[in-house]
């Protein structure tokens, strides 16, 4: 287990031959747990699905209804009581639920962002302010939208996944959205480690999102550790990263989002905490994580092997998960037998590896289909 110790005033980073249990907490917190196992750690573990394989990661686990205070309080208590667990890594899911940040923060190490960074993150008329000052190019927003404009989207302020955004056509919006025209291109992200001056990009990545209804028409589908891009605009990228992370005091694993029209690159929002595209990447990420909330950033990030990609399988209706449904061995979010997953609802993932990146996106669009047709038969 990590630790933390001063010595005159400087941080270091050394091993703890104690228990070794780390809280980690997310929405759906499989990869988290599976990264910590990884590195040597014994997760302990909140979430909202408890998954079976989030569950088999897991050295213990509670489901809770949402990540709202009332309910993760409770849990949280059981596991300091129970392990005198005494640090937490969080993910995604804490977009709508601020003041857990700060409750966690109040009661644990906190590993990641201070919630007072992600909370000014979330703050979208300060955030896209501060683009305006450092020059940063990104697709109009207005606060105050009035009458039917042709491609603009809705966006929720504290969104995640894209949940929420849908195209504007004319109606009302309140006070926890706002309107964003809509930019054509191609969908990037970068992940990157920040210890609050400095910056390590991990990778470069493709993305792609779904329509699944007219509410939810840009949700998160897929992600793949391959970029197109020319080097000129990824250093662009980075330059804005070197301009942010000083600014905000970002650490740890982050991400931003940015689409590229073939002429110019535009920022769409900064995800201040471990992302899926986290697992893209063998580097010990979890680890790397913690250290660099701490003040520390390594320089031996290993060579890519091949491609990597990821994929979420969605409910095209209502399906019940079947008594000893056998998964195949690519698929990860397994939900156990029993669940019911609605439409428009993540039914799992798909990881696939291979050295050329056309085979990964073929061999996920090919299980995914072949998920689906099995799924066919056990509608509700």
């Amino acid at each position: 287990m990590l630790k933390v110790i001063k010595h005159k005033g400087v941080l270091d980073i050394t091993k703890q031959s104690a228990t070794g249990f780390i809280l980690v907490i997310a929405s759906s917190a499989r990869l988290l747990a599976q990264c910590a196992r990884a590195s040597g750690f014994k997760p302990l573990v909140i979430d909202l699905f408890a998954d079976q394989d989030t569950q088999s990661y897991a050295e213990d686990f509670k489901k809770i209804k949402s990540l709202e205070k009332r309910y993760l309080q409770s849990a949280v208590d059981y596991f300091i009581k129970r392990y005198q667990v005494d640090q937490v890594v969080y993910g995604s899911g804490f977009e709508n639920y601020p003041d857990s940040l700060c409750y966690l923060s109040g009661c644990l190490s906190l590993l990641g962002n201070v919630p007072d960074v992600f909370i000014a993150l979330h703050e979208k008329q300060g955030f896209f302010a501060v683009l305006n000052r450092l020059n940063i190019p990104y697709p109009c927003v207005s606060f105050n939208q009035q009458g039917e404009l042709e491609d603009w989207l809705i966006k929720p302020m504290r969104g995640q996944g894209g949940v929420g955004i849908k195209h504007y056509k004319g109606e009302e919006v309140g006070s926890d959205s706002y309107c964003q025209k809509y930019q054509i291109g191609k969908q990037y992200s970068v992940l990157f480690l920040a210890d609050g001056l400095q910056v390590q990009v991990i990778g470069f990545n493709s993305q792609w999102t779904v329509r699944l209804d007219e509410c939810c028409e840009f949700m998160f589908s897929g992600i793949i550790n391959v970029c197109d891009l020319e080097s000129e605009r990824k250093t662009q990228v980075v330059e804005w990263l070197k301009k942010l992370i000083p600014l905000f005091q970002l650490k740890g694993l982050n991400s931003l989002d940015f689409v590229d029209d073939g002429v110019c690159s535009w920022l769409l929002e900064i995800n201040p905490r471990p992302s899926a595209s986290m697992q893209l990447y063998e580097a010990d990420l979890f680890k790397r994580h913690i250290r660099a909330s701490l003040g520390e950033i390594t320089h031996d990030l290993p060579h890519i092997k091949g491609c990597t990609g990821y994929q979420v399988v969605y409910a095209t209706h209502d399906i019940m998960i079947p008594v000893d449904f056998l998964w195949p061995e690519d698929c990860v979010d397994l939900p156990e037998s029993g669940v019911i997953c609605r439409t428009g609802q993540p039914i799992c993932s798909i990881m696939c590896h291979k050295m050329q990146a056309y085979l990964v996106m073929s061999a996920l669009q090919t299980q995914q289909l072949n998920l689906q047709k099995r799924f066919l038969v056990n509608g509700i």
